[in-house]
């Protein structure tokens, strides 16, 4: 069996600057718990060529879900003992009930708006491992499967209550069989915002609420009840989304003239994704509706046709516009909406068009609205 190698890191939900400012100020037990997430943390990020070496498909695609969910039992030995998989009894553990709903929801997404067959449109087994290590504060994508942290209850939560971080995790692995975007600087910062844009799409469809319903917030319900925040990133309003002793202020801008430089967090993977998804939020209230019917449609083009792995801002920004352009017709209403909300965050895009043209959006696809035992609700915006 030949194997074809996949150039994509282990990406995990709790950014880099947080987890410093963790470590650099919290007492001696946080100290302990995050120095053990990171070194950990490293541990799997520092694995994964053995793990993005990956069969080259030989055999016909696969169709459907194909969900397991494995329990470390809070040792660190991947994937552990199977807990949940298709056609099996449901388990009690709300932690496997939930990082296999979520692995659906994000599925199912991906398959009915875009007729994506799984994350690598191959029919990819999707592999969840929860229970890893001991009060584990992360959630991350290995390049071959999700790993679930419990939280250490105190200042993060357990890492699949968030349906959202679930899709946006999910989510590094389409871009890893798509565009494969570098994970370091601009492109790196590209490659979180199509997660975070993705993943808030996921909820918003699983939820069937529209732009205006949402709240925008990655990580809603992930900081723990002591903590002055409401989650780890607001895709509306970057850099509101906690400002707390120990996790520090939110350091992502919302326009470039805010752009972060440095060689932390990979040259701000984290942090400068905070422009693209303002202009993302902005074009998606402007359109109004459900957002993935036309700027997802939009963006999952981009992403699975139009990026080389080095793309930068501006190289995203023109590719959305053209891109609204092909689909919605030059000069619509569409592609301006989009040109405008760029210029809005300091990429302007060049014009293009002469005149405005009104489009009607396509009608969303039909699906049930699926809510797991009151999990997964959003604070609609006031």
């Amino acid at each position: 069996m030949s194997l074809t190698k996949v150039q994509h890191p282990a990406c995990s939900v709790i950014p880099l600057h947080m987890q410093r400012h963790l470590a650099e100020h919290g007492d001696d037990d946080v100290r302990e718990r995050i120095a053990s997430t990171l070194y950990h943390s490293r541990l799997i990020t520092a694995g994964r060529a053995n793990a993005l070496m990956v069969p080259a498909a030989t055999a016909p695609p696969l169709r459907g879900k194909n969900r397991s969910v494995y329990d470390a039992g809070h040792s660190r030995r991947l994937p552990g003992k199977l807990v949940m998989a298709e056609h099996r009894a449901v388990s009690s553990d709300v932690e496997a009930i939930e990082a296999f709903a979520g692995s659906g929801a994000t599925y199912d997404f991906f398959a009915r708006v875009f007729l994506r067959n799984s994350i690598d449109g191959k029919g990819l087994p999707l592999i969840s491992t929860i229970h890893y290590g001991t009060k584990f504060d992360n959630a991350m994508w290995n390049g071959r499967q999700m790993i679930y942290g419990d939280g250490d209850g105190t200042l993060f939560n357990r890492f699949t209550e968030a349906l959202d971080v679930i899709g946006h995790e999910l989510t590094h692995g389409v871009t890893q069989y798509t565009a494969a975007l570098e994970y370091h600087d601009q492109s790196g910062a590209l490659n979180e915002h199509i997660s975070d844009a993705f993943g808030i799409m996921v909820k918003q469809y699983t939820l069937g609420i529209t732009a205006l319903q949402s709240d925008w917030l990655i990580g809603a319900g992930l900081l723990g009840t002591n903590v002055r925040g409401i989650a780890i990133r607001s895709m509306k309003a970057p850099g509101t989304a906690y400002d707390d002793p120990l996790l520090g202020k939110d350091p992502q801008p919302d326009h470039m003239r805010g752009y972060v430089t440095g060689s932390d967090d990979a040259g701000g993977v984290h942090i400068n994704s905070g422009i693209p998804n303002r202009a993302f939020y902005l074009a998606a209230v402007a359109l109004g509706g459900f957002t993935w019917v036309v700027l997802g449609r939009i963006w999952y083009r981009v992403l699975t046709a139009k990026l080389s792995p080095t793309a930068q801002f501006n190289d995203f920004a023109l590719a959305t516009v053209a891109t609204a352009g092909e689909l919605y017709g030059t000069g619509g209403q569409v592609q301006t909406t989009i040109a405008d909300a760029w210029s809005a965050v300091g990429l302007p895009v060049p014009p293009r068009v002469t005149k405005r043209v009104a489009v009607k959006p396509p009608r969303p696809a039909n699906r049930p609205v699926r809510r797991l035992r009151g999990q997964w609700r959003e604070r609609k915006a006031a």
